[in-house]
């Protein structure tokens, strides 16, 4: 009976046709070998490469080319946070189905790869994948145990005005052997309730490590170490001042677990070493 129905009923067995508004989900569905299922991505996306010259880009992070997307005829658009509320609303009112995202930690992170695994009819493969990548962290939080401290650290997402860690980026920073300088920042998702309006404020925390991920454009540590009053500051004094590009840290998806965290243990464990 199934099978009889099935036929005079059929339907697509998830989405065919994928407009990816940001790059954690382009990436995911990469690695899930579900390529062929997009037909459109953010301008941002660097992850993987070749996503750029294989795929139309229909999207900034906070606007969209609206016509360009409805004339790909997309099945499903995929956005995150509520910075792209408006995008996804102008889409829903032409008909389209939007799948909105909103994970803020690591946690949710892996909730939203099974959840597009899912999607596409690969939910043993994403499984398979998210393992991995936990075992990877894991490992990573096995290793900072055996530091001998644990660094102080202030991540910078954005300088004018100063906002600190998401709360992925204040996870991973604990995971890969430090302390985020500002924690009861880190648990508000909204960007504008995470500025720190006194920048001496950072001062009296005194990070031992500062790291820049300024969203889109170059971190320059000259520029933070020439900052008034911040020449006291442990980071500054010790040359402790680092970049991690905004598309390895900054986009909650695979890339945040991987290269991310590899590269906040890297900095961390190199300043460890000098303070045995």
């Amino acid at each position: 009976m199934m099978d009889v129905m099935s036929h005079r009923f059929p339907f697509s067995h998830g989405p065919q046709r994928i407009v990816c508004m940001t790059e954690e989900t382009t990436e995911w569905l990469y690695l899930l070998g579900q390529e062929h299922r997009i037909v459109g991505i953010s301008g941002y996306t660097v992850r993987p490469r070749r996503a750029r010259v294989e795929k139309p880009r229909v999207s900034a992070f906070t606007s969209a080319k609206i016509e360009k997307i409805l004339e790909l005829q997309p099945d499903c658009v995929i956005g995150f946070s509520d910075m792209q509320a408006d995008i996804a609303a102008a889409l829903i009112r032409q008909g389209i189905q939007v799948t909105v995202f909103n994970q803020r930690s690591v946690s949710e992170i892996f909730s939203m790869m099974y959840q597009v695994a899912s999607m596409v009819g690969q939910e043993a493969l994403g499984l398979e994948q998210i393992a991995v990548i936990q075992r990877q962290l894991a490992a990573t939080a096995e290793a900072a145990n055996g530091l001998a401290r644990r660094p102080a650290i202030f991540f910078e997402e954005w300088d004018e005005p100063h906002i600190s860690a998401i709360r992925w980026v204040s996870e991973l920073m604990g995971i890969a052997g430090g302390n985020d300088c500002f924690p009861e920042l880190a648990v508000q998702s909204l960007g504008k309730n995470r500025i720190i309006a006194d920048p001496a404020e950072i001062v009296r925390r005194n990070p031992d490590i500062i790291i820049g991920s300024w969203c889109g454009k170059k971190f320059r540590p000259e520029k933070v170490a020439a900052r008034p009053g911040w020449q006291s500051v442990n980071a500054v004094k010790n040359c402790q001042l680092f970049e991690i590009k905004s598309a390895d840290i900054l986009q909650p998806g695979p890339a945040a677990l991987t290269d991310g965290v590899a590269q906040l243990h890297r900095i961390i464990s190199d300043w460890s070493q000098g303070h045995d």
